[in-house]
């Protein structure tokens, strides 16, 4: 595996359960301790685990690392993996073990048994942080650093192109739009964002991540690049949307599709994308994408 450096690369922490379909393990350690999880996890050592819900993205990751070394061999803002987990180091066999038999490009593994293991994200420079844990994924935000809740679900993959998709308010902007209208409805909602309307949004808890995506997105052609970004909101495109619009520009942000749903369900035009990710702070938007087969994180 080529060896990334961490201060230019993208870092992605993902923990086992987001990577890997653990849940029949994950029941076991429940309802009948630590030390039978162990042992059912050195005896299916040389067993490979399912794909889970992050495993498609991850994958794509790795699809578009070798695209950008074809065009610079030298290059070093590349995709850098990196594995956390609750698991002690002698049941951490069976992950690396079905890592290098899927060939994933993962050489960093953090086995972190009994402890918070998002302590030590920000020391390996993490930018985003996807875990099936709700405690681990707060426990990252508090940290500051980008964190999402993976829901485990079937997932078929889609294109190797890596296909990203955002919402806008309380994920790449900040939510201070939502707070106006949970006081004074959606028109003073309406009203705000006319009157805002050349004042860029604020940062939302993945913008970071987006920024560092679109870096990477903006080293090929639109034609060509092995990236593609998509921001689908349930903002109305005709009364809230041009906010929306600026606040990229000023950014300086590529996104490649922009969907303004004005309130409609976004499964059917997600299951249309088929991302390898969906990031909402919508549990109904989270669950309506997965009722289609669309791969989604939860930003609480």
């Amino acid at each position: 595996v080529l060896q990334k450096d961490p201060s230019e690369a993208l870092v992605i922490a993902v923990t086992t359960r987001a990577i890997f379909n653990l849940e029949e393990e994950h029941k076991l350690y429940l309802e009948k301790g630590k030390e039978e999880y162990t042992r059912h996890q050195l005896a299916n050592q040389d067993k490979p685990l399912p794909p889970g819900t992050a495993f498609a993205f991850i994958q794509a990751a790795q699809y578009v690392n070798e695209k950008i070394l074809e065009n610079s061999p030298a290059e070093k803002d590349l995709f850098d993996i990196l594995v956390l987990s609750n698991n002690s180091p002698e049941s951490g066999v069976r992950i690396i073990n079905s890592t290098k038999h899927y060939g994933l490009e993962i050489s960093k593994f953090c086995f972190v048994s009994d402890e918070d293991s998002t302590q030590y994200l920000r020391s390996h420079g993490v930018k985003l942080f996807l875990s099936a844990n709700r405690t681990d994924v707060c426990n990252a935000l508090q940290r500051g650093v980008s964190a999402a809740l993976v829901f485990q679900q079937e997932v078929q993959a889609p294109s190797t192109q890596l296909r990203v998709a955002f919402d806008g308010d309380a994920v790449l902007f900040s939510d201070e739009t939502d707070q106006v209208f949970q006081e004074q409805g959606l028109e003073g909602a309406v009203q705000y964002e006319r009157a805002m309307e050349a004042v860029p949004m604020g940062e939302g808890p993945l913008k970071a991540f987006a920024m560092h995506l679109g870096k990477m997105r903006k080293k090929f052609s639109q034609e060509t690049s092995p990236i593609r970004t998509y921001l689908v909101t349930a903002r109305s495109g005709r009364d809230m949307g041009i906010r929306a619009i600026k606040t990229l520009r000023e950014w300086g942000l590529p996104i490649d599709e922009a969907f303004f749903m004005d309130g409609a369900p976004k499964g059917p035009i997600l299951a249309q994308i088929q991302p390898h990710i969906f990031f909402d702070d919508g549990l109904h938007n989270i669950q309506g994408a997965r009722s289609v087969g669309v791969p989604s994180a939860w930003v609480p």
